[in-house]
């Protein structure tokens, strides 16, 4: 079959026209939802930093995707506000998907931001001078950042190895920010679980002592006896099922992220996120965002013990969770995440 001349013409600039544009953005007229609401429990932890790098580097826009992204105090906070459906999707712990197909919702995860928890277990130093093993936390006051969020299971989890029931300690919800730093300083709780950047500045000023640091991900292996998955994207399975293709673009927009942050400067970090992340202290920023790097996903893929290892975390504080029928491998796929990394190399 031949074309002319001007058909060829035609042809080619419409093709110069469409590689002019990002992948994502040319597709965009396939997605199904394109406006999507994401709730995360504390935005400027370093835990949640490819969400933060994918909507302040324009991933999500290239994606022809108008993402508005709620921020809550904790995990469980914004998990309830995809349960009650003012948020679509929820950046959080990978352990919830695992939680609540034992109340009878399936959740799904669908691309990864974090292969260890970046969740540290300190003892105040105003208040446990003489601490010298986890047992003293025993009739102790336990910060975390929300009641029922990852930061307590991470919690109950170190007090179940020093012998410690969770009934036999006070939790209290601090958030993770400027709120967390004033309990420890204060003297409202004797020990906490949290993240960076507030670790990072209460241990340059001394105020802590490290009991339990899952930023290392040798370190996280070895607490919960395999891949612990932090940080993730998850939804509903009817939701994933019902927009493939936004789901799709969200991944693509994540997976950016976490090969960008696997490479960027420091300072490069800085100039994305907001000013107000940083505590206003830009160097120990940066100590914090090296200190966490190691156990940031550098792909989003899911390791397939992943679920396995949750389920055993988690089990150690819910029996319920240790005799419950879950099917573990619905709580999480790697088809979005796997697309991503061939169309982002």
């Amino acid at each position: 079959m031949s074309i002319s001349r001007r058909e060829f013409l035609t042809a080619v600039s419409a093709a110069t026209a469409l590689s002019a544009f990002p992948f994502g953005t040319a597709g965009a007229a396939s997605l199904e939802k394109k406006s999507v609401k994401i709730a995360v429990g504390g935005r400027q932890l370093i835990y949640y930093l490819p969400l933060s790098v994918a909507a302040g580097l324009g991933y999500f826009k290239d994606e022809g995707l108008n993402v508005e992204i709620i921020d809550f105090q904790g995990g469980s906070k914004s998990l309830q506000a995809v349960v009650g459906g003012s948020a679509d999707i929820c950046s959080g712990a990978f352990e919830h998907t695992v939680v609540m197909q034992t109340r009878g919702q399936r959740m799904q995860a669908f691309v990864l931001q974090g292969r260890a928890p970046q969740c540290v277990l300190a003892i105040n130093n105003h208040t446990m001078k003489h601490y010298k093993s986890l047992a003293d936390l025993k009739g102790k006051k336990i910060g975390v950042t929300a009641p029922g969020s990852s930061s307590q299971i991470m919690a109950n989890f170190c007090l179940h190895s020093a012998g410690i029931k969770p009934s036999q300690v006070s939790f209290i919800g601090i958030g993770t920010s400027s709120g967390a730093i004033a309990a420890i300083r204060s003297g409202q709780v004797d020990a906490f679980v949290q993240l960076d950047p507030v670790i990072s500045m209460l241990m340059e000023h001394k105020e802590i002592t490290v009991a339990v640091d899952t930023r290392k991900v040798n370190v996280s292996d070895k607490l919960y006896g395999g891949p612990m998955v932090a940080g993730c994207l998850y939804a509903p399975e009817a939701f994933i099922k019902k927009n493939p293709n936004t789901v799709q673009a969200i991944a693509n927009a994540i997976v950016r992220a976490d090969k960008w942050i696997a490479k960027a400067k420091p300072e490069d970090v800085l100039k994305v996120v907001p000013q107000s992340y940083q505590l206003g202290n830009r160097k120990l920023y940066i100590q914090s965002f090296l200190a966490n790097r190691p156990a940031l996903s550098k792909d989003g893929l899911i390791p397939a013990q992943a679920p396995e290892t949750a389920k055993r975390a988690l089990a150690t504080v819910n029996p319920q969770i240790a005799n419950a029928r879950i099917d573990l491998s619905a709580t999480f796929t790697n088809r979005f995440a796997e697309a991503a990394n061939k169309r982002y190399r």
